[in-house]
């Protein structure tokens, strides 16, 4: 009789795309996994889930902190209803408990955002005083350092939601993830994908963490083996700098990081104020070993050259 392992996700279309890539790759990685484990996709509706009777918000609004997206599926996994979770790491809090670890990540995807639109073909096309529809502080505040003419909108819901409410009208324009859109099969659907000098990503944008039980040696063992290191080390590295500014309060902070070789990380950072009238953009680079330090020193020379108030909670 086989042994079950159990994998826990958000119920989004696009979150059981993920946790189908991670199975497909463990069974890649282990073609003779599949003759000892069952493994299993376990759907969790979590409390940052859109529905309509939450009608549309600032992501802000939902929680103080990326955890509204993760909690229950946290809560799954130390409860032991399941063994791995999967998260795009994006939402993933920067501080995780000791008895948690992120025990691989996969290949990063693309990580830039796309710009999507009936009415016009980039960002700087769309008519003054259009309506951009996005519930990210980040993709507001840059679009709005950017376009201050523009009236920034929340559009919440999975990626087919916000397509259609923007088919439907609710907005002239809309920012989504280049990698979520690929995954689902509608990048066909973008309209211009934005370069990093227009809209630079939320750190951890693209990449899929699969988180287990600290000690957990049966799944740390099945899923150690299919870790891409360089997205790890990278997105160690925007991680590390997102903690140093502590993101909680919704400040809208970005970062990127990429291996500009085998072995040197190239960090690039921007943190913006939430109405887009200030903005501060800085990079760092070091040994990719030295991911975390990396983050850590931008996030500090971020500080050093900031009023104190700028990280404050409205």
């Amino acid at each position: 009789m086989k042994k079950i392992f159990r994998i826990g996700e958000r119920s989004s279309p696009l979150s059981l795309i993920q946790a189908e890539l991670v199975r497909t790759a463990l069974l890649r990685q282990n073609p003779e996994l599949e003759k000892e484990y069952e493994i299993e996709l376990i759907p969790i509706r979590t409390s940052g889930d859109w529905s309509p009777e939450k009608a549309e918000q600032l992501l802000g609004e939902v929680g103080e902190n990326k955890g509204v997206f993760t909690k229950e599926i946290d809560e799954a996994l130390m409860s032991g209803r399941i063994d791995a979770a999967v998260h795009s790491m994006k939402d993933v809090s920067t501080i995780i408990p000791d008895y948690m670890e992120i025990a691989a990540m996969m290949e990063r995807a693309d990580p830039r955002d796309a710009f999507l639109s009936l009415k016009a073909q980039q960002l700087m096309d769309l008519p003054e005083g259009a309506t951009v529809g996005t519930s990210s502080v980040r993709r507001k505040a840059q679009l709005l350092a950017q376009r201050p003419d523009l009236k920034i909108t929340p559009l919440r819901g999975n990626i087919e939601t916000r397509l259609q409410k923007l088919a439907n009208g609710m907005a002239d324009a809309t920012i989504l993830a280049v990698a979520g859109l690929q995954r689902m099969g509608l990048d066909h659907r973008i309209t211009r994908i934005m370069d990093t000098e227009t809209m630079l990503p939320s750190p951890g944008q693209g990449a899929i963490g699969i988180i287990i039980k600290r000690n957990h040696a049966i799944a740390h063992d099945l899923i150690s083996p299919i870790d891409h290191e360089p997205t790890s080390l990278c997105v160690a590295a925007e991680r590390s700098m997102l903690s140093v500014l502590d993101g909680s309060c919704s400040t809208p902070i970005a970062a990127l990081g990429r291996m500009a070789s085998d072995k040197i990380i190239v960090l690039e950072g921007m943190v913006v104020r939430p109405d887009g009238t200030g903005m501060l953009k800085l990079q760092n680079s070091g040994p990719a070993q030295d991911a975390e330090k990396i983050g850590m020193d931008l996030g500090n020379e971020f500080k050093s050259k900031l009023p104190s108030d700028f990280f404050k909670c409205a």
